[in-house]
């Protein structure tokens, strides 16, 4: 039986850290820590063998302690990942990447969270050790790519909020990235002032290692992650298809949610996200050149055989007045609409002051409407008594 070692003082952090990995967790104070791995895996006296050591460093101006602990861990335990959980992960990101953390985690992760956080460090510590990459087992997040045949349907503002509304339940597990590359507008949609954009991503190192890639994203105020598009248009030529694409191997090994928000139409860059796809959200207006549009995007989809992902079709800006109705888009399509959301002026508003509604969702047909949305991809509420490293966690694989 595997076990978790968490240095902290805090007792809230190791209810939620046992809650989390099971009744097999051990407890020290930090004073309690030896300099030493081998010493500190000592400390359980053979209770069997250990797969995570969460060092708790919160409020700590200079852990190197625990930086240099986890270093050592890297080189003579690398089986083993070490976890920080810091309220100062942007800061101490590159530190904690040259030293072998597998993560950085907040003090305020839910139980949730962290049951899936040290999933994933344990995971990508035992392939890394391996010498064989990410195991074909281990569990990976859902990528949801919002794509529409052509602009002006309100897929940034869908987008968005589809990503806030599943940062709400899953908030450390949630990125946005705009793939729109040359005039993609997610940060405009979420009032976001990025440092780092993906010009800067595919420049440096950080495609090279998910933590790299973590400290170039920008935090939203809901907890949601984002990776912005290219601060000009003119640096968009330098973001290849195969730059998006180890973008979304990386994201999608660390999150639980990777939300696309395209490019209107079929471009390389779709493609390329189209490959690591597990669930397509294809967007139209209820007009006569949105539907045809649809139905040209889903005839090509099915003529370029990609991989198989769950469609969902959304019919945004629904109105009566305008001629067409749900049903003559099913038939035009020859399937089932599964969203069908109203022309609203209040979700306009919210777009253009940057608060997507389900920031604040309240109990007005769009909210509940983009809940819905929101529900077809959350996870299902299950009671679990402890957790075991070698299943996958029901919850997120629905």
């Amino acid at each position: 039986m595997s076990s978790v070692i968490l240095a902290s003082g805090s007792t809230d952090l190791a209810r939620r850290v046992r809650l989390a990995s099971g009744d097999d967790l051990f407890v020290l104070a930090p004073e309690q820590v030896p300099t030493g791995p081998a010493q500190l895996l000592g400390l359980l006296n053979g209770s069997g063998p250990v797969q995570a050591v969460v060092l708790d460093v919160t409020g700590q101006d200079a852990p190197d302690a625990s930086l240099g602990l986890a270093e050592r861990f890297q080189e003579q335990f690398p089986r083993v990942a070490v976890l920080l959980v810091t309220d100062r992960p942007a800061e101490l990101g590159l530190a904690a990447l040259r030293a072998g953390v597998r993560d950085l985690v907040e003090p305020t992760l839910s139980i949730d969270e962290m049951r899936w956080a040290l999933r994933r460090a344990v995971e990508a510590s035992a392939a890394a050790a391996s010498g064989a990459g990410q195991s074909e087992s281990a569990a990976v997040g859902r990528v949801i790519t919002v794509a529409s045949p052509k602009g002006g349907v309100g897929k940034t503002t869908l987008a968005t909020n589809l990503a806030v509304g599943l940062a709400n339940q899953s908030p450390q597990g949630t990125v946005l990235v705009d793939l729109d590359i040359q005039f993609g507008d997610v940060a405009a949609a979420l009032d976001l002032d990025p440092t780092y954009t993906l010009g800067d991503v595919v420049h440096g190192s950080a495609l090279q290692d998910v933590m790299g890639l973590k400290t170039l994203l920008t935090k939203h105020r809901t907890g949601l992650h984002v990776l912005s598009g290219v601060k000009s248009p003119a640096e968009a030529d330098e973001v290849t298809a195969g730059h998006v694409s180890t973008i979304i191997s990386l994201l999608k090994m660390e999150f639980r949610y990777v939300v696309l928000d395209t490019a209107p139409g079929l471009g390389a860059h779709t493609l390329a996200a189209l490959d690591h796809t597990t669930d397509l959200v294809l967007v139209s207006s209820l007009d006569v050149p949105g539907v045809r549009g649809l139905r040209k995007e889903m005839e090509l989809l099915d003529e370029l055989d990609l991989p198989p992902a769950t469609r969902h079709i959304v019919v945004n800006f629904a109105e009566r007045s305008g001629g067409l109705s749900v049903a003559d888009v099913e038939a035009t399509i020859g399937r089932r609409v599964d969203f069908t959301i109203p022309r609203s002026s209040k979700l306009v508003a919210a777009t253009n002051r940057g608060h997507p509604i389900l920031e604040s969702p309240g109990r007005d047909r769009i909210s509940r409407d983009l809940e819905a949305m929101v529900a077809r991809f959350s996870p299902i509420k299950v009671r679990r008594s402890g957790f075991s490293w070698g299943a996958r966690h029901r919850g997120r694989d629905q």
